[in-house]
């Protein structure tokens, strides 16, 4: 299932699952959060859309988030809202407590483009298994306070509209192991993404071939931390369905250790498994829909939707 396009001049949706887009330090004084969101709405709206924010996007009843039931209620409200046709959030910590309040039958019923990134892959896989619905990974709210060009051709090509079919690159390509191979794409961030698995909110057939996408930083952890995320995915029942693995941004410069880590995985799962900086934490925010048929070539480095 996939919903229909964000219309130019549409309304999208803002909620704030993983962190506080506003919190007052002291009367009257406000955190960056609340300066960068008054420029990113200002954004949207130059742009000629119209904003939507969700009743609890600016709670901070934990003191650090909104609390888990709200946070879920901001999503149900968007999805019910007939006028949104895109939701759109950005990362953080928190995305998992949100599974249990998901109504996935609303998103079902009411079918509308939803994108995020890092912390959001919690959410937007379990949509997307829940229900079917496609979701897209690789944005978040910030880009609207300043496009560079690869970005904007991404969110024209998978959000605007369906024109890209095939990934467009902005990096180089590392192969770690070639050969081509076809299946579903999903994947987000390495941790949450090896955190859903076995869980009941990720209830994916592992007969289907997948592709696997998967993105980390070095601010977050180095290559021993990806490598123990690796290994805890490798492990799980879920691995059996993978056919080609894409590794995202990790940093800006090269990293033998994490293309030689999976480069083991690769061989050892007798799939293509290739590196770019294409997505992730840097720059480049290109977008992945989750729920595609794709193809993957690590011979030649690309990506092909089918």
């Amino acid at each position: 299932m996939r919903a229909k396009p964000l219309s130019r001049g549409g309304v999208i949706g803002m909620c704030s699952p993983s962190h506080v887009p506003l919190y007052e330090a002291a009367p009257g004084q406000e955190i960056p959060w609340s300066r960068e969101y008054k420029n990113i709405i200002a954004g949207m709206e130059n742009e000629g859309f119209s904003v939507v924010q969700a009743d609890n996007m600016y709670k901070d009843t934990w003191g650090y988030l909104a609390s888990d039931t709200e946070r879920g209620a901001d999503f149900n409200q968007l999805a019910a809202n007939k006028s949104v046709e895109y939701i759109l959030f950005g990362g953080g910590e928190g995305a998992p407590e949100v599974l249990p309040y998901l109504d996935f039958e609303l998103f079902r019923e009411n079918p509308k483009r939803i994108c995020s990134y890092s912390d959001g892959t919690s959410i937007l896989n379990a949509i997307w298994a829940n229900t079917g619905l496609e979701t897209y990974y690789g944005q978040n709210p910030t880009v609207f306070t300043g496009w560079t060009d690869y970005n904007r051709r991404h969110f024209e090509g998978h959000i605007l509209s369906d024109s890209m079919t095939v990934h467009e690159k902005n990096s180089e390509w590392v192969t770690c192991t070639g050969s081509a191979a076809e299946g579903v794409l999903c994947g987000g961030y390495t941790m949450n993404f090896a955190l859903l698995l076995g869980t009941k909110y990720f209830p994916v057939d592992n007969n289907e071939p997948h592709i696997l996408f998967l993105e980390d930083h070095e601010k977050f952890g180095g290559p021993d931390h990806v490598s123990a995320m690796l290994g805890y995915i490798e492990q799980s029942d879920f691995m059996r369905s993978v056919r080609g693995l894409i590794f995202g941004n990790f940093r800006d410069s090269s990293c033998p250790e994490l293309y030689a880590r999976l480069r083991v995985l690769g061989e050892r799962q007798g799939i293509p498994v290739v590196y770019c900086d294409d997505f992730g934490h840097g720059e480049n925010h290109g977008v992945l829909p989750i729920g595609r048929m794709a193809r993957l070539d690590g011979d030649k480095g690309e990506l092909r939707y089918l």
